[in-house]
């Protein structure tokens, strides 16, 4: 069998394949949609290759990638879906990403679909477009480019994923990111099992992740853990600083533990600075608690360079989260950032963190025992340098080039090519 790459499309990298407008890519591949495929009962083998013929003819297919979170809101679905679908460009895949925006498109391939509502969700707001003109735009999208395959992430999520799960229009995949609970899974459950069962494959980013989905949905679960652009810490400039700093960066809600952080701040010492990131529901009661401590800098919400920028300059990166973590994304690109990190010994935690040889971990919930464990961080002795080098090896391991590369297979798979 031919490299998968070759065999998705058939130039070498992005800029040997002509991308084509969307009146010409339907000239071109209307004919692998519309060609009449051998009945079932005929020869496999047949079937096979009267389809891997059609792909050399055609020489491009088109992935829609559909998060149903807005793009303008920092989270870690969104990372993941810009990440992947730069990822699988750079291998030569034609891919669209289809998801509200409020505001400008951050890539001139995101088809936007309008602006998103928070939801409460999983303990967390959701920023969904469940709206019906984003349903329409959505639809009109997938009409207009007639994708072979649609990668929907979080399939059931109020908005554009689950609107194409109920019409799909051609051979899905889905990929599972949710751990913990949510309700309408267990308020609908025979409902949402048939709406799963429309997927042809089901990939789920942690055993968490997995758990909750065949626990509610029934069906089985491939592990594709989430990926990095590794290459980005590389490239980076880090963030101007002049004091031993700490970095928190996340949303500012309860499960994110950065009241935690705020506190155990006044057990270190003078002179360090906390970085803190992002905004959210308790960003206004937090800061009246501890706007006048002059160690906590509030940056607000972060550009993706600054946040590159900034998790390279920190002396220590800390994620004080409570629970309702199904992977933990954000360790990783600090420990492709070469930073040290300390977290809370969650399950999906203490699996990036190899029970703690990449990464300090501290008891969740513990104010006393997380100043501990940043002062060790700040000290850097030799136990915490060796952590650093295991953690950057850790980070290399979730590349998102290799992970453009699973999926590859998977999208062959479901197009039986």
């Amino acid at each position: 069998m031919a490299p998968a790459r070759a065999q998705l499309a058939l130039g070498s990298s992005k800029s040997s394949v002509a991308q084509p407008n969307a009146a010409q890519h339907r000239s071109r591949i209307a004919p692998f949609h519309n060609a009449a495929i051998p009945s079932l009962n005929q020869d496999r083998n047949q079937e096979k290759e009267h389809l891997r013929q059609l792909w050399c003819i055609f020489e491009l297919v088109r992935i829609g990638m559909v998060c149903p979170y807005s793009l303008a809101v920092w989270g870690g679905v969104q990372s993941q879906v810009l990440g992947l679908s730069r990822a699988l460009r750079s291998q030569g895949v034609v891919t669209q990403v289809l998801a509200p925006c409020d505001g400008p498109p951050p890539e001139p391939w995101v088809t936007p679909l309008g602006n998103s509502i928070p939801y409460a969700q999983n303990g967390s707001l959701a920023p969904l477009a469940p709206d019906v003109a984003a349903q329409l735009r959505v639809l009109g999208a997938i009409w207009d480019e007639r994708f072979d395959v649609l990668h929907l992430h979080e399939p059931l999520a109020p908005g554009p994923t689950l609107t194409t799960l109920m019409v799909k229009p051609t051979p899905l995949v889905g990929t599972f990111h949710a751990s913990g609970s949510i309700a309408a899974y267990r308020w609908a459950r025979p409902g949402v099992r048939r709406l799963a069962s429309r997927l042809d494959l089901r990939v789920a980013v942690s055993p968490d992740a997995a758990g909750m989905a065949r626990r509610y949905l029934n069906g089985s679960y491939e592990m594709l853990f989430n990926g990095i652009e590794t290459d980005l810490y590389d490239q980076a400039e880090p963030w101007p600083s002049t004091e031993p700093t700490v970095l928190f960066l996340g949303r500012h809600e309860p499960r994110k533990g950065l009241s935690l952080l705020l506190e155990a701040s006044a057990r270190l010492p003078a002179g360090i600075k906390i970085w803190v990131g992002g905004q959210g529901p308790e960003t206004e009661s937090l800061q009246a608690r501890f706007g006048n401590n002059p160690m906590i800098e509030w940056l607000g919400p972060l550009s993706e360079s600054e946040k590159v920028a900034r998790l390279r300059a920190a002396d220590v990166f800390c994620v004080p989260s409570l629970g309702g973590e199904s992977f933990g994304v954000v360790l990783l690109e600090a420990m492709a950032a070469c930073t040290p990190v300390v977290a809370s010994n969650l399950p999906a935690y203490a699996v990036v963190a190899e029970q703690g040889a990449a990464a300090t971990l501290f008891p969740t919930g513990d104010s006393e025992g997380l100043a501990k464990a940043l002062l060790l961080a700040l000290e850097r002795p030799q136990i915490i340098e060796d952590k650093v080098l295991r953690a950057r090896s850790r980070a290399e391991q979730y590349s998102m080039a290799e992970l453009a590369t699973a999926y590859i297979s998977r999208y062959q798979r479901v197009l039986q090519i």
